[in-house]
C-alpha cells in the first residue's frame, strides 16, 4: 500500500465537499495546542465556520489567528495480509490547509456565510433572524496553502 499525494485541484476540493466535519487547530502563545471539530462550509479556496462570540477558540486566536485545519474522508480499514498486524492501515483521504482566521462582521456577509456552511449540508433555504446573526462568530480562513494525500492505497499491478 501506498501514500499517494494529490495536487489536482478538482481532487482537492472533492476530499473537502465529502467530509461532514473539519478539524480546526491552533496554537496559544505558549505553544499550547487546541483542536476542535467544526461544522464548515467551502468555497473558492475559502473555509467558512462559526462559533459563539466568546470561549477559549477565540480567546487563542485573538492572540494568534493562525489555523491548520483538517478534513479526512472515505475510511477504511485495509490489509496485505490478514495474520500480519504490521500490514493492516487505514485507507482514507485528506486535506490539510493552514491559513489566518478573518472575523466576518457584516450583517449580509455573515448570512452568506451561514447559508454557505447549510448548504454543505442541506439542500433547504433557510432564514435567520438578526439575533441569531449578531449572535454568531462567523470565521473566514482563506487557505494559504494546502497538502492533499490519499492514504493506504493499493499498488497497481
Amino acid at each position: 500500500m501506498k501514500t499517494i499525494l494529490h495536487t489536482d485541484e478538482t481532487q482537492i476540493e472533492e476530499i473537502i465537499h465529502k467530509c461532514d466535519i473539519c478539524f480546526v487547530g491552533m496554537a496559544d502563545t505558549d505553544g499550547t495546542p487546541y483542536v476542535i471539530p467544526m461544522n464548515f462550509g467551502y468555497r473558492d479556496k475559502t473555509v467558512y465556520l462559526h462559533s459563539a462570540q466568546e470561549g477559549r477558540s477565540i480567546s487563542i486566536l485573538e492572540r494568534n489567528p493562525n489555523v491548520c485545519i483538517t478534513f479526512s474522508t472515505d475510511h477504511e480499514l485495509v490489509f496485505q495480509h490478514p495474520e500480519v498486524a504490521c500490514s493492516y492501515r487505514m485507507r482514507s483521504k485528506s486535506v490539510i490547509g493552514w491559513g489566518v482566521v478573518e472575523y466576518e462582521e457584516d450583517f449580509d456577509k455573515k448570512t452568506e456565510a451561514l447559508n454557505l456552511i447549510m448548504k454543505h449540508y442541506s439542500d433547504k433555504e433557510f432564514t435567520y433572524g438578526k439575533p441569531a446573526v449578531d449572535n454568531v462568530k462567523i470565521w473566514k480562513v482563506k487557505l494559504s496553502d494546502v497538502c492533499a494525500k490519499e492514504f493506504g492505497a493499493p499498488h497497481k499491478k
